[in-house]
């Protein structure tokens, strides 16, 4: 049996609500889907999402690699051989973490399609269900609050609160989006590094003197500053997690021997897969220290994948897989699906896409 073709489409799909950060402003999910078929017809899906502020992918540059490198490295191959495929992508091409994270998440929905099982019982869990946050992008006080209220309303209890648009003004936006909640909400905070070292301390401080009751905050400062991550984590109570610190095993080593964060964000995107994935989420825990997983803005796809991971090697911190929540419609069919603050899986085959929808579709062999 072997892999008989590979297959990508690139997808943007409108957002309901536009989505916001101290490093950009979007209103679709611009994505690549890679489709990988065995020769009894099963199909295979992974997902490689346009972030030009973040990781520095485009579906351009995802194809190209996917078409021109890794597609034909694996076509031919037996998708069986799920270890030794995976170790060959990674080492086939230099970055590209989130073209190798689509062709590996494939991989892995390839195989459990071929044993009937779900992703998630391939990765070794059996729930169907995991708790997400969800994320309330930047803006003035009084829009956040109303947000607040909305999400808290729609079932959300993890709010992610993005911040470092403006250092003066966060203190507020937070003491808006505590006072519209109450104090049965959990609130993490996202400053996707817009704070200098200075400004971090000088808000979380002012948080934790006014009560705010604030989880976490996540990479407070610029990705390349280890030291000033560890500056501000030395000052602060509030966890910090790193997230655009970490792509890689590499970088959570440095962070870990430098103690410059409490937690990890680990995203498939980020890293390039599954199987890379574990192996940060098993270094963060050999080190206690706590663990989420999140994601970029992706589809169904990807989503499925996380949670999956999430399913089966369980976190610290409640996931952040709000992603296709955002989404005004699905590019695929078949896959996760949402019920309040609960990503839920489906109970079927790998990931439990049946084809992508064709509207606004580009699809190339």
């Amino acid at each position: 049996m072997t892999i008989s073709a590979v297959r990508t489409h690139r997808v943007s799909a409108p957002l309901h609500t536009p989505f916001v950060t101290a490093l950009r402003r979007t209103t679709t999910v611009d994505t690549l889907l890679v489709e990988l078929i065995d020769s009894d017809g099963r199909s295979g899906f992974g997902e490689a999402p346009q972030v030009w502020q973040v990781t520095g992918a485009s579906v351009a540059g995802a194809q190209a690699c996917v078409r021109e490198l890794l597609g034909p490295l694996l076509t031919g191959r037996d998708p069986d051989d799920l270890v030794a495929r995976c170790a060959e992508v990674q080492r086939a091409v230099v970055g590209n973490e989130a073209a190798k994270a689509a062709v590996d998440v494939a991989l892995h929905d390839l195989a459990a399609r071929r044993l009937g099982v779900p992703l998630v019982r391939l990765l070794g869990g059996t729930t169907l269900r995991v708790p997400t946050d969800v994320t309330l992008a930047a803006g003035d006080a009084v829009d956040l609050a109303a947000a607040a209220r909305q999400r808290r309303a729609d079932g959300f209890d993890v709010l992610k609160l993005k911040v470092g648009t403006d250092a003066a003004g966060d203190l507020d936006r937070v003491r808006a989006v505590r006072a519209a909640v109450g104090a049965g909400i959990r609130i993490r905070l996202d400053a996707n590094q817009g704070w200098t070292p200075r400004e971090a301390v000088r808000v979380i401080r002012g948080i934790e003197d006014a009560g705010l009751d604030v989880e976490l905050v996540e990479q407070p400062v610029a990705r390349w500053d280890l030291d000033g991550l560890a500056w501000v984590s030395d000052r602060v109570t509030v966890p910090i997690l790193a997230d655009e610190a970490v792509f890689g095993v590499r970088d959570l080593v440095e962070v870990i021997r430098r103690r410059a964060a409490d937690l990890v964000n680990v995203k498939l995107a980020k890293c390039g897969g599954l199987q890379p994935a574990r192996t940060l989420l098993e270094l963060a825990a050999a080190h206690a220290m706590g663990t989420t997983v999140g994601s970029m803005m992706e589809s169904q796809v990807g989503i499925g994948a996380a949670a999956s991971l999430v399913a089966a090697y369980g976190t610290t911190a409640v996931a952040d897989l709000d992603a296709a929540w955002w989404l005004a419609w699905s590019p695929v069919q078949g896959g996760i699906r949402y019920e309040d603050a609960t990503v839920v899986l489906p109970n079927a085959p790998g990931l439990g896409i049946s084809g992508v929808t064709e509207v606004k579709i580009q699809s190339r062999g």
